[in-house]
């Protein structure tokens, strides 16, 4: 696929099931998008080797390597946003795949109604999406560049700093209500990262993943601070707001 050929969004099933893929597929199609099927890991690489997709469905059970390893390999070289798809159910394995870095999660069955209003969610959030942002400003704090156009992260040297879609909207909720606490609620509303389950964990799930990108020191936080019995509170002085 190339966008001079086909400029619908591409994503990209990986999943063994053929019957669950090409009936996905189908219906995603339908939905106005270029949909890929790939059965492997092996088989993903090459479809990613000459295609740029929007979003990766990515089922956990593979044969061969497994939808976790895949998953956090991807992370070091994509910030493509990535749903995990398994049959497993389990709430550790959903919390597993945020923690390497999935966007979201869904287990088997879901329905397809579902699925699409979560692809839609992360294509509107991610850099694909073009979606204006509350922010158009570069916003700074301590040395760090925050851009929510580009939807980039800048370290005090001015390196990239690579972001999942999650993480970014994370960050830059807590950039625009600095020195305030925000609770678990609040940062659902704001960021949706809550799609993956009920449950607000997966906000500390993607706190911790940006924790560990922006904190001089992971095991004593200063940027972001957690309130006992409250949420989280972003300490430092923002500017460009």
């Amino acid at each position: 696929m190339s966008e001079d050929r086909d400029p619908k969004p591409g994503i990209l099933i990986v999943e063994d099931d053929h019957e669950i893929a090409e009936m996905l597929a189908e219906f995603l199609s339908g939905q106005g998008y270029y949909v890929d099927i790939a059965g492997s890991a092996s088989q993903m690489d090459r479809h990613l080797e000459v295609t740029a997709y929007a979003l990766i469905i990515l089922d956990v059970m593979l044969p061969g390597e497994d939808g976790l390893s895949i998953c956090r390999r991807l992370r070091t070289v994509t910030t493509t946003p990535i749903i995990m798809v398994t049959s497993l159910g389990e709430d550790v394995d959903r919390i597993v795949g945020l923690e390497i870095g999935a966007d979201d999660y869904v287990t088997k069955p879901f329905n397809s109604r579902e699925l699409l209003a979560r692809i839609k969610a992360l294509l509107r959030r991610s850099a694909y999406g073009g979606e204006k942002r509350h922010s158009s400003s570069v916003l700074s704090f301590a040395g760090w560049r925050l851009d929510p156009q580009a939807r980039q992260l800048l370290d005090p040297e001015g390196a990239d700093v690579s972001l999942t879609s999650a993480e970014f909207d994370v960050l830059l909720a807590f950039c625009q209500n600095p020195r305030r606490i925000l609770t678990r609620s609040e940062l659902l509303a704001l960021t949706h990262v809550g799609l993956a389950g009920p449950d607000d964990r997966s906000v500390d799930v993607h706190i911790s993943r940006v924790r560990q990108k922006i904190e001089p020191d992971r095991r004593e936080p200063t940027l972001i601070k957690t309130v006992r019995m409250g949420g989280y509170i972003f300490t430092p002085e923002v500017a460009g707001k």
